[in-house]
């Protein structure tokens, strides 16, 4: 069985409940998926999203990174998934005239509610940001995945997962895994839209104990 089609038999498709906090964001539709608490690194070199980024960067305020649905990065807008991450910018270079690299952090998940293409080709969004659930421990059941993740973390290092950690937070732990995982981006974003942490572990857990990665 694929990494998609367990997904999909688990139950991982499940759409969150929204919270009813609204903002009005540019987006960035890429191939790859930002989870809250998570790291990105971007190149940015087409005009309408280094025109986003300085002005992110001058009002210090986030815009939002959405799976591409259909489409592509360059070009013509893509229609994203309705639901993604709000990217707050860290740090940014200009190593060349036109091109910016950028390293993000993800906030919070949102879903898109209406969208429109403004000038230039940039899409902008009314989001719903959707609500996160209070702090919770890891299972008993799923403790077996704390030592695959902390040999990860040992392994990329602070700059590639920032401290602090949060090994005894089940949704930063799901995050997490889910983010490093070597699968196709769709699953990522199903295990994205995922509204309760324990269903993420349970459904990582399982998939990750059947190549018998965890025990």
């Amino acid at each position: 069985m694929s990494w998609f089609d367990f997904l999909k038999a688990s139950g991982a498709g499940s759409e969150a409940g929204a919270a009813p906090a609204t903002l009005d964001i540019p987006l960035f539709p890429l191939g790859s998926v930002l989870f809250p608490g998570g790291v990105l690194p971007l190149k940015v070199f087409e005009q309408r999203y280094l025109d986003m980024a300085a002005a992110c960067l001058k009002d210090g305020t986030p815009f939002g990174v959405c799976l591409i649905a259909q489409g592509s990065e360059v070009g013509a807008p893509a229609v994203p998934h309705v639901v993604g991450t709000l990217a707050h910018i860290v740090r940014s270079d200009m190593p060349q005239l036109g091109i910016l690299l950028l390293d993000v952090r993800g906030g919070r998940r949102f879903r898109i509610v209406s969208q429109a293409v403004g000038a230039g080709g940039l899409l902008r969004a009314r989001v719903e940001l959707l609500a996160e659930p209070a702090k919770q421990a890891v299972p008993a059941a799923q403790e077996g995945l704390l030592p695959l993740l902390r040999k990860i973390a040992g392994d990329l290092g602070p700059q590639r997962m920032p401290e602090p950690h949060a090994f005894d937070d089940a949704a930063w732990v799901g995050y997490r895994l889910t983010e490093v995982m070597p699968v196709q981006a769709l699953a990522k974003q199903k295990l994205l839209e995922l509204d309760d942490p324990v269903s993420r572990l349970e459904i990582l857990f399982t998939y990750l104990a059947q190549r018998k990665l965890v025990g």
